[in-house]
């Protein structure tokens, strides 16, 4: 085996990170759902990370950063909507850019021609899972007093 070879074979034996990021009952087919992350970049900072996810069908999602190649806005600005009135596109809500959903191409506005930016999704199991995307998982820090028990030592003092 080459050394070419070699460093192939360790590429498909890599695991790629897989990030639940919603069930799947709380996206039903057809709809769209924007997530702001947290995505850990090769010098290990945090930056964010907002995309967006549609499910296309039962078993089927795409995945795109929710920014509209033409300055950036996300697509959902304004209104809160991703879809043209008639849901066959994804639209800007700045400047009403249309995107094929399937491909996220721009077939109509300012910004025709360019794509909107891929992202890895799938389903699996009974989750919407982000792939091969390193995310930065939030701590949930806990309550204030959890070191304390129930009989807490209480000062009073004179003023």
């Amino acid at each position: 085996m080459s050394a070419e070879q070699s460093a192939e074979q360790q590429d498909a034996d890599a695991e790629i990170e897989v990030f639940a990021i919603c069930g799947t009952h709380e996206l039903p087919p057809g709809e769209a759902k924007a997530f702001d992350l947290s995505r850990l970049t090769p010098e290990g900072d945090a930056r964010p990370f907002r995309i967006v996810v549609v499910r296309t069908g039962a078993r089927e999602v795409v995945g795109y950063v929710n920014a509209c190649p033409h300055k950036g806005a996300w697509l959902n600005i304004g209104g809160g909507q991703f879809f043209n009135a008639e849901r066959t596109h994804l639209r800007c809500g700045r400047h009403g850019a249309l995107f094929d959903i399937e491909s996220g191409a721009c077939t109509k506005g300012e910004c025709a021609g360019a794509h909107l930016e891929p992202v890895a999704v799938a389903i699996v199991g009974a989750d919407v899972c982000l792939c091969g995307v390193p995310l930065v998982e939030a701590e949930v820090a806990g309550f204030p007093y959890d070191d304390f028990d129930e009989t807490m030592e209480i000062m009073i003092s004179p003023d």
